[in-house]
C-alpha cells in the first residue's frame, strides 16, 4: 500500500527544486523511500508516522478511519448530513468529533475503486520531475476519457535497475464523480488535504486527485521540532568542525615547540661535535708531530751523553724541525764532530764564528742541526737488532 510522503519531504522537494532544478521530484521519492526504512518512533519524531484521516461516503453515511504507515486503522461511522449541518453552524464540526491530537491529521476523502480507472505505463526518469504534467498528455491514449474530463493524478510504483525507467499507475477520475462526492461533503470539503482512491483491496492507492490550489495545508506540529533538531545538528556540526580546527591548530602549534625545542637541541650538539672536531683534530696533529720526530727527553739524554764535560749549555731551542745550541766549551770545534752521527738530528754545524769569553776562558758557540723524524730515529734501531736475532 501506498502512503503519500510526509509535509517534511515535500519540503525537500520543493527546496531541491528551487536549488537544483530538475531534482525536486526525485528529491521527494528518495526521501519517501529512505524514510520507509526508519523505525516507527523515529518516523513519528520526524513527522513521517503521523498518519491521515480518510473520509470514505457511503450513501448518507461516512466512514472515519486513520491511516498511519500501512495499517488502516477504523474510528466511527456517522450519519453525514447532521455532520455537515453542525459544520454549517459551528464550522469545524469535524474536528471536534476526532479530538484534538487527531484534529490535526491531514484529511483525505478516499473514493470507492470502482470510481476510477487505473493503467500502467513506464516513462523516463527525466518525467519524474514534472510527473502530472507527463501523465497528463498521456490520458486521452490511455483511457477513454479527456484530459479536461477527468481528475487524475500517478504515483511512482518503482524504478528499473538498469535503464532507469519508472514504473508509473496512472489514476483518473471522472470530474463529475469528484464534484458529486464534495458537495455531498458540504463546509467539510474546504477542510479536504487530499483525494485518494481505494485500490482493490481496500486500501488508498497513493494518489492526490485534488487539485493542488484546493488542498488544504494544515500546520505540523512536527514542522518546528524538525527546524530545531536541524538547527542544534547544524550548530553540533559547526560545534564539532571548530573542534577539530581547535585540535589541528593546538596539535601543529605543539608540534612547532617540539621541533623547536629540537632544533636548539640539535644546534647545541653541532656547536659541541665540531668543537670535538677541532679538538680531535688538534690531537691529531699534535701526535704527528710527535711521530715525525724524537721526543725532546730523547733529544736532552743524547746531548748530555754526547757533549763532553767541559761544555755547558746557556740555551737550547726546538723550533720545528731546527735543533739549536748556545753555550761555552773548551773544545767548541770538537763539538759538531761530537754530534755527528746521532739519530735525533742531522747536519749540525756552527753557525756563525766562535767568540773568546775572557771570563771563562771558554768560546761562545752557536750550533744548529736538523731534527730527523722519529720513523728514521728508529729504522736504525731496527736494522740493528735484526743480525742479533737472526744470530741467536
Amino acid at each position: 500500500m501506498s502512503q503519500p510522503g510526509s509535509t517534511f519531504g515535500d519540503r525537500l522537494g520543493r527546496m531541491g527544486m528551487r536549488a537544483v532544478p530538475g531534482v525536486g521530484g526525485y528529491l521527494v521519492w528518495w526521501f519517501r523511500s529512505l524514510a520507509a526504512w526508519l523505525p516507527p518512533a523515529l518516523r513519528q519524531a520526524l513527522g513521517f508516522g503521523r498518519g491521515r484521516v480518510l473520509l470514505q461516503v457511503d450513501a448518507d453515511e461516512m466512514q472515519l478511519r486513520r491511516q498511519r504507515d500501512d495499517a488502516l486503522i477504523d474510528m466511527a461511522r456517522v450519519p453525514l448530513p447532521p455532520l455537515v449541518a453542525r459544520s454549517h453552524a459551528d464550522g469545524d464540526a469535524l474536528g471536534s468529533l476526532l479530538g484534538p491530537r487527531l484534529a490535526e491529521l491531514p484529511r483525505w476523502l478516499m473514493l470507492p475503486a470502482a470510481s476510477s480507472l487505473s493503467r500502467r505505463m513506464s516513462l523516463p526518469g527525466s518525467a519524474l520531475e514534472r510527473l502530472r504534467d507527463v501523465v497528463g498528455f498521456e490520458i486521452d491514449r490511455q483511457t477513454p476519457f479527456t484530459p479536461d474530463a477527468v481528475a487524475f493524478d500517478a504515483s511512482v510504483r518503482g524504478r528499473r535497475e538498469g535503464d532507469g525507467q519508472l514504473d508509473v499507475e496512472l489514476v483518473v477520475v471522472p470530474r463529475q464523480l469528484l464534484e458529486d462526492q464534495r458537495t455531498a461533503l458540504g463546509p467539510l470539503a474546504s477542510e479536504l488535504a487530499g483525494i485518494d482512491v481505494a485500490g482493490a483491496d481496500g486500501a488508498p492507492l497513493g494518489v492526490n486527485l485534488l487539485a493542488p490550489a484546493d488542498r488544504r495545508q494544515r500546520r505540523d506540529p512536527a514542522a518546528t521540532w524538525n527546524i530545531v533538531l536541524a538547527v542544534v545538528a547544524l550548530l553540533a556540526v559547526l560545534a564539532l568542525m571548530w573542534q577539530l580546527l581547535e585540535n589541528r591548530r593546538s596539535a601543529a602549534e605543539a608540534l612547532e615547540q617540539t621541533i623547536a625545542s629540537q632544533a636548539e637541541s640539535g644546534r647545541r650538539a653541532a656547536v659541541q661535535r665540531q668543537r670535538l672536531g677541532a679538538l680531535l683534530e688538534g690531537q691529531v696533529f699534535l701526535d704527528r708531530l710527535r711521530a715525525e720526530r724524537a721526543p725532546a727527553t730523547e733529544i736532552l739524554d743524547e746531548l748530555s751523553r754526547r757533549l763532553p764535560d767541559s761544555t755547558y749549555l746557556e740555551k737550547l731551542s726546538i723550533n720545528g724541525d731546527q735543533l739549536m745550541l748556545i753555550g761555552l766549551s773548551t773544545k767548541a770545534a770538537a763539538l759538531i764532530g761530537e754530534l755527528q752521527g746521532a739519530e735525533q738530528w742531522r747536519s749540525p754545524a756552527l753557525a756563525g764564528a766562535l767568540q773568546p769569553d775572557p771570563e771563562s776562558g771558554r768560546d761562545r758557540f752557536t750550533l744548529t742541526a736538523n731534527l730527523a723524524s722519529a720513523a728514521a730515529t728508529t729504522a736504525p734501531a731496527e736494522a740493528a737488532d735484526a743480525p742479533a736475532q737472526s744470530g741467536r
